[in-house]
C-alpha cells in the first residue's frame, strides 16, 4: 500500500467494508468503495463510485474497474469485502438458487475483481490484495453455500499468491469470527442467533468489532507486512481456539483481579 495510486473496497458502502474504508482514510489513503446499493459512509472521506458494482457479472467488473482507474488513478490496493451471508438450513432444504447467488457472490466476486485488478498490478509490479474469508470457511456449520464459498476464498488467495509474488503483488486473507456487523445484528434481534452462544466459545468471550477486523486488513496492504504473501489471518477473538474447549467443561472463567 503505497503513497500513491488508490485502494479499492468493495462492498463498501457497509459492515466490514465501510470500517476498512473509513480507517484507510484515517490514515491517509485514497480510497474508493463500490458496492452494489452504493452510499455514502458517514463522516468518510472515501470516494463512492455512484454505480451499483456487481461483483458477480465479469464484463461489468472489467468495464468498471476500467473505468474507476480512469477516473481516480491505478489501483495500488484492493480489499474484497463483498459478501452475503446465507440463511442456516438443514442440507436437504438448501435451495440451489440460493446457493448458486452466495457462490456468486462471494467466491465468483472474489475471483472476478481480484483477478481484473490484479493483473494491472502485475503489470505494474506494485500492488496488495486483501481478501475477507471468515472463519466459516475454516471450520463447519449449517451455511452450506456460505462456508464453501469461504473456504474456496482462502484457497484461492494462496493461488493468487504464487500467481503474483514474482510481479511484485501481495495477496492475503483475513477471517473474521462473528463480527458485530448490522447483518449479525439483525440476526441476533430476530432471534436467529444468540449474543452469548456466538461469544461463549471464543477465548476472549466476546464478538470482534468490524474496526478490528479492518485494523489487520490495513496492516496487511501496509508495508509493514511486505514480507507477507499467500496467508489467511483469522481475527475471531480466538473463536478457532477456544472453540473445542466446550467438550472439555468449557473455557476457564478469569481469576478474581488482585
Amino acid at each position: 500500500m503505497g503513497t500513491d495510486g488508490i485502494t479499492l473496497v468493495t462492498g463498501g458502502s457497509r459492515g466490514i467494508g465501510a470500517a476498512t474504508a473509513t480507517l484507510l482514510t484515517e490514515h491517509g489513503r485514497r480510497v474508493v468503495v463500490v458496492d452494489i446499493l452504493p452510499e455514502p459512509i458517514p463522516q468518510c472521506d472515501a470516494v463512492v463510485w455512484p454505480e451499483p458494482f456487481d461483483v458477480a457479472n465479469e464484463s461489468a467488473v472489467v468495464v468498471g474497474i476500467a473505468a474507476i482507474e480512469k477516473t481516480h488513478g491505478p489501483i495500488t490496493g484492493l480489499v474484497n469485502a463483498a459478501g452475503i451471508f446465507g440463511k442456516m438450513h438443514p442440507v436437504e432444504k438448501v435451495r440451489m438458487d440460493n446457493w448458486d447467488r452466495e457462490i456468486n457472490i462471494d467466491l465468483r466476486g472474489t475471483f472476478l475483481v481480484a483477478r481484473s485488478v490484479g493483473e494491472h498490478m502485475a503489470q505494474r509490479r506494485q500492488g496488495a490484495i486483501v481478501n475477507v474469508a471468515s472463519v466459516a470457511g475454516m471450520t463447519s456449520g449449517p451455511i452450506h453455500a456460505y462456508t464453501a464459498a469461504k473456504a474456496g476464498v482462502i484457497q484461492i488467495t494462496q493461488t493468487l499468491a504464487a500467481e503474483w509474488g514474482r510481479s511484485g503483488v501481495r495477496v492475503n486473507a483475513v477471517s473474521p469470527g462473528f463480527t458485530r456487523t448490522a447483518a449479525l445484528e439483525a440476526g441476533i434481534a430476530s432471534g436467529a442467533l444468540s449474543n452469548e452462544r456466538l461469544a461463549r466459545n471464543t477465548a476472549m468471550n466476546r464478538l470482534v468489532e468490524p474496526a478490528e477486523v479492518a485494523q489487520a486488513i490495513i496492516w496487511l496492504l501496509s508495508p509493514a507486512s511486505s514480507g507477507v504473501t499467500g496467508i489467511n489471518l483469522p481475527v475471531d477473538a480466538g473463536f478457532i481456539a477456544g472453540s473445542t474447549w466446550d467438550a472439555y467443561g468449557g473455557l476457564r472463567h478469569a481469576p478474581d483481579k488482585i
